[in-house]
């Protein structure tokens, strides 16, 4: 396999960091939502108001630390399901054009878009994540530097692997669809039901059964479970839900994700193979 992917990949690294009003949104939308959106609905939690039962022995997170994990999830999320967007840009201005004519197989225009998602995803979830620290989330309770190193090390493994998914999936949608509307239009479509039948912001041990039938193949549940599992450990409750996470549950969710982007990846292969730019 050549390397031109990497001139992909940088070009998209180059992108990210130039357009700064872009690049200062993207790092700081996630933190407001943090901040603004996570102690808002922690206060409401807090004190006396409300009273949740709670398992002697088992760490207790309260609404903040329990969020944080949602929010992290959905800015990868955000950041790769509009990340296809450049391919857009590319289209419209001729240079997909050209880089389809150049001796560069298409499937590295794919790789290169993929691993630029995949970079802007993990800078970002970092970023979050040490915000969250800062702002007073309980991530790792009792974790030792080790487990901590190894937890961060397990997150950004789920972080990689999800934000491949949606970035092909992305890139797949641009390169089929004509207009800048109407890749908005699918993006937005697709960024709700994901967001609201997930795990990201509360338990979906209330839901409907049809509900819960659809939250059961939402790729965010099973990358929240993750972060969290690796966040917080395998046993806690949150708002009065008892959550235990296996080690089997963790290889399983992993998996799920692996298929997902390998379909998503297919996806975008036939939508590079067969694009028509004129």
């Amino acid at each position: 396999m050549g390397k031109e992917f990497l001139t992909i990949y940088w070009r998209e690294m180059i992108r990210f960091v130039r357009f700064k009003a872009q690049l200062f949104v993207a790092l700081i939308q996630p933190a407001l939502w943090l901040l603004l959106f996570g102690v808002a609905m922690a206060s409401n939690f807090a004190g006396d108001a409300v009273v949740f039962p709670t398992i002697p022995g088992i760490v207790d997170v309260d609404y903040l630390t329990f969020m944080a994990a949602g929010v992290m999830a959905m800015t990868a999320l955000f950041t790769c399901l509009f990340g296809g967007m450049g391919l857009l840009f590319d289209k419209n201005w001729g240079i997909m054009k050209e880089m389809l004519a150049s001796p560069m197989r298409p499937h590295h225009i794919q790789i290169g878009v993929g691993l630029g998602g995949v970079t802007k995803s993990l800078i970002q979830v970092g970023l979050i994540m040490c915000f969250g620290l800062a702002l007073g989330v309980g991530f790792f309770p009792g974790f030792s530097v080790a487990e901590v190193l190894i937890a961060v090390l397990g997150i950004f493994a789920f972080v990689t692997v999800f934000s491949a998914g949606f970035i092909f999936l992305s890139s797949g949608i641009a390169m089929r669809l004509e207009g800048m509307e109407s890749v908005q239009a699918v993006m937005t479509f697709l960024t709700m039901p994901l967001m609201f039948t997930s795990n990201a912001l509360y338990s979906t041990s209330a839901f409907p059964q049809w509900l819960q039938v659809i939250s059961s193949v939402n790729p965010l549940t099973y990358f929240v479970d993750g972060i969290r599992y690796f966040a917080l450990g395998g046993d806690f409750t949150a708002l009065g839900s008892h959550y235990e996470y296996t080690g089997g549950d963790i290889v399983a969710s992993f998996a799920y994700l692996m298929v997902f982007a390998g379909l998503t990846f297919a996806f975008a292969w036939r939508s590079f193979r067969n694009a028509r730019i004129t």
